[in-house]
């Protein structure tokens, strides 16, 4: 078997967790081994569509740690990341006798990931779980950093605590397996990473354009470690999100009103990747970015599928929305910005009329 890459996360200045990044998982069982996996109770929680993939398998891997290892399915989807899921969940650990030593396995992407790391944070005052991600979302960024959560009314990750997990194992080769629109998705995560903190590997994500699109293994794990290594430092220097950890927000307080006006019909990349133009096209209105830097941002996201305008919105009320989002603070919204591409910053001082400009500039996009 060969050795496998890792990436270590530390948190509040100590060794906390690996992200192993491999194309199988064949080397799973001897990462729950060395979890003490084989004198603990294992429980793999995913939803109906990955468990029709990578059920079995993954099932069969984890047994050969813990024999009784058992599996809890969930219905697929974010109108399903809800206290009533939530409650199917404890209801499942309790009647099959979890305790306190033992070991949750998410096994799906960043739904799934929240909602076990969620069901791990507060079960019994909080047991061990990893992460198996096999989304590109959640193997680029939802995964990493220990946010975990479920939906309130339709609004995301109201109710969440920040909850690290003992590993986080990437098999590469589960993106495979994705359609194009959920590839899509997570690469506007990835795109997020270049932006806000590294211009040069925003440059390398321009310049491998198409061996990306064309899924080539080693350019994805390049890829994903390069963007998992920018969200560990930032990470790391902000676990409990009070500073520089901020900045990973960008693109999100836009996005997460439209993706709650669009009842979640639409990817949350498809609406991160909006909020990024937006956050974008008022940084260049502050002269703080050229209009050049722009136009490049906004046209970057096409290649991959993204959408970069919309056919309509209710402007008033996407407004209204990014009101109600969990980044507010003392009645103003804390807004991430560029001051230029790998440079962002945190401002409190957008104001509801440069929203409004910003989201009718997605209906009716300038011309480069």
């Amino acid at each position: 078997m060969k050795e496998n890459k890792r990436l270590s996360v530390r948190y509040l200045d100590r060794p906390c967790y690996d992200i192993v990044y491999t194309d199988s998982f064949d080397s799973l069982p001897q990462e729950l081994a060395e979890l003490g996996g084989r004198e603990r109770k294992l429980c793999v929680i995913t939803d109906s569509k990955v468990e029709s993939i990578y059920g079995r398998e993954v099932l069969e891997r984890v047994r050969e740690v813990c024999p009784e290892a058992k599996m809890c399915v969930i219905p697929e989807g974010e109108s399903h990341k809800n206290l009533d899921t939530m409650a199917g969940i404890y209801r499942f650990l309790i009647e099959e006798g979890y305790d306190r030593k033992s070991l949750l396995i998410a096994l799906g992407g960043g739904v799934i990931g929240d909602m076990t790391g969620f069901a791990a944070a507060t079960y019994l005052r909080g047991v061990d779980f990893i992460q198996i991600p096999t989304t590109l979302l959640a193997q680029a960024d939802s995964s990493i950093g220990g946010k975990t959560g479920i939906d309130c009314d339709g609004y995301k990750n109201m109710i969440g605590a920040f909850y690290m997990p003992r590993l986080v194992y990437a098999n590469v080769s589960t993106l495979k397996t994705l359609d194009g629109r959920q590839f899509a998705s997570g690469f506007a995560e990835v795109m997020k990473h270049g932006l806000i903190r590294d211009d040069a590997y925003y440059t390398w994500l321009l310049d491998n354009m198409y061996e990306i699109l064309g899924q080539e293994t080693p350019v994805l794990s390049e890829m994903l470690y390069r963007s998992n290594q920018i969200k560990k430092e930032v990470v790391e220097a902000d676990p409990f999100e009070k500073g520089e950890r901020r900045l990973l927000n960008f693109g999100h307080t836009i996005g997460h009103a439209i993706e709650k006006y669009e009842n979640f019909t639409m990817t949350h990349g498809e609406c991160v990747a909006l909020g990024c133009v937006a956050a974008a096209w008022i940084s260049w209105k502050r002269d703080l970015i050229e209009m050049e830097d722009f136009y490049e941002i906004r046209d970057m996201f096409v290649p991959f599928g993204l959408p970069i305008c919309l056919d309509e919105l209710d402007v008033d009320q996407v407004t209204a929305l990014t009101k109600s989002d969990k980044k507010m603070e003392n009645g103003k919204i804390r807004f991430v910005l560029l001051r230029g591409i790998g440079e962002a910053f945190v401002d409190s001082s957008v104001t509801e009329e440069e929203i409004r400009l910003a989201l009718k500039e997605l209906i009716f996009p300038e011309e480069g």
